[in-house]
């Protein structure tokens, strides 16, 4: 009996405990998670403050005697939330749904919704929107988002929808769709364009049809010309230019391809070694705005300029892409990057300007060399001719004679 009890110590001081266990597998999860975060771009500030909030998830786990089959379960979830903040959840959420994604939790946290009772004239709207429009359930979603806030608004400054003015409309949206992008306020704008439609058309609840009224600032100033060099002005800039430095010769190259070839920035810094012809003198633009790809003619001074910098300012790097960072770790230069180069040599010149005023002033120069609006339309890489005319606000006469046939 003895003999028996004393040889099953040594195993038991010998097996792990099991708390420790989910403890170590849940900080090696959290460390993949983070590094995750960071290859796909996820900026610092946000990986730390994830970081932190996982910390303590993590001493959560340790003090806990779940298994990590129930660690990520409402239910623990609840017992974490008596222990932290709110914010912490977000943090929990977001490594939940990578373990799912990396198969290591069956499911990921389910995201709990409020239930939110809306007005019966807002539920007809969305009963409306899938019988008669065949609205998804995610439409139907994103539709009920801006009917709950619209809801709040209205109650909150007591205002009776049978009244509802467009000041009052045009009040809601700059407050609701102030932390959202331009692409989500166009989409979020025409879900309120559509309820206010219903009330006019389909319920006579308003008196007049506000929904025309509902449109984007942005469209109001459409027919400002966009700005452009002048002949003396291109002499000063590139008078100002130097070669005493790297970094000087790597910006005149940028010059030289954003105002004699008018490429965006976002062209200039998706060029590589490949794209380019030197015997032939020849760029070939393959990923640009309109997804149209072109072969395109350099002039002379834009071939050396870049032969000049390849040669004698490039960093040595693996990197194919032209145009690299001039501090290691070197690598590709952003659009951005190129844009501030550019713009930086314009303002040491004391000229007032941007790297998009060479693309400006190379549509304009295009237009007086007597190129088609078609023949400028290819250049500039537009897919639509219709961009290509507001380009064309640069020179009055010729813009008239081109798209008119006008004679003066």
């Amino acid at each position: 009996m003895t003999d028996t009890a004393d040889q099953k110590r040594p195993s038991e001081k010998l097996a792990p405990n099991y708390d420790d266990c989910v403890y170590q597998h849940l900080k090696q999860a959290i460390e993949d998670y983070l590094q995750w975060m960071k290859s796909v771009g996820y900026v610092r500030k946000t990986r730390q403050s994830h970081q932190a909030k996982l910390n303590q998830f993590l001493c959560f786990s340790k003090n806990t005697t779940t298994t990590w089959e129930k660690l990520f379960t409402s239910n623990c979830l609840e017992d974490f939330k008596k222990t932290t903040d709110q914010r912490a959840l977000t943090a929990i959420n977001g490594l939940s749904r990578y373990l799912f994604s990396q198969g290591k939790i069956p499911k990921p946290l389910a995201r709990k919704t409020k239930s939110v009772v809306l007005p019966k004239i807002h539920e007809h709207y969305l009963a409306y929107q899938q019988t008669h429009r065949q609205a998804t359930a995610r439409l139907i979603s994103s539709i009920k988002r801006v009917l709950v806030a619209f809801d709040q608004y209205l109650q909150t400054h007591e205002i009776d929808l049978y009244s509802l003015k467009i000041e009052q409309v045009d009040a809601f949206l700059a407050q609701f769709l102030a932390p959202f992008a331009a692409a989500s306020c166009r989409i979020y704008r025409g879900k309120l364009r559509g309820f206010l439609k219903y009330l006019y058309h389909q319920q006579n609840i308003l008196k007049r049809d506000l929904a025309p009224f509902v449109v984007s600032r942005r469209e109001y100033a459409q027919a400002k010309p966009p700005n452009f060099l002048r002949p003396q002005e291109i002499k000063k800039l590139f008078a100002g230019l130097t070669s005493g430095s790297a970094s000087d010769i790597q910006t005149y190259a940028l010059v030289q391809l954003a105002y004699t070839m008018g490429l965006r920035p976002k062209e200039i810094s998706r060029i590589r070694l490949d794209d380019i012809s030197f015997s032939a003198q020849q760029l070939r633009v393959s990923d640009r705005k309109g997804k149209n790809p072109v072969e395109l003619p350099m002039p002379e001074q834009t071939v050396k300029a870049i032969a000049a910098y390849v040669i004698g300012a490039r960093p040595q790097s693996e990197h194919r892409h032209v145009f690299l960072t001039r501090l290691p770790p070197f690598r590709p230069m952003s659009p951005n990057g190129v844009a501030r180069h550019i713009t930086k040599a314009m303002r040491n010149s004391n000229l007032l300007s941007t790297a998009y005023w060479l693309r400006h002033t190379y549509a304009q120069n295009l237009l007086e060399a007597g190129c088609s609006i078609f023949e400028i339309k290819e250049m500039l890489g537009h897919d639509k001719i219709e961009s290509t005319k507001l380009y064309l606000h640069v020179h009055i006469k010729l813009m008239r004679k081109v798209l008119f046939d006008e004679t003066f």
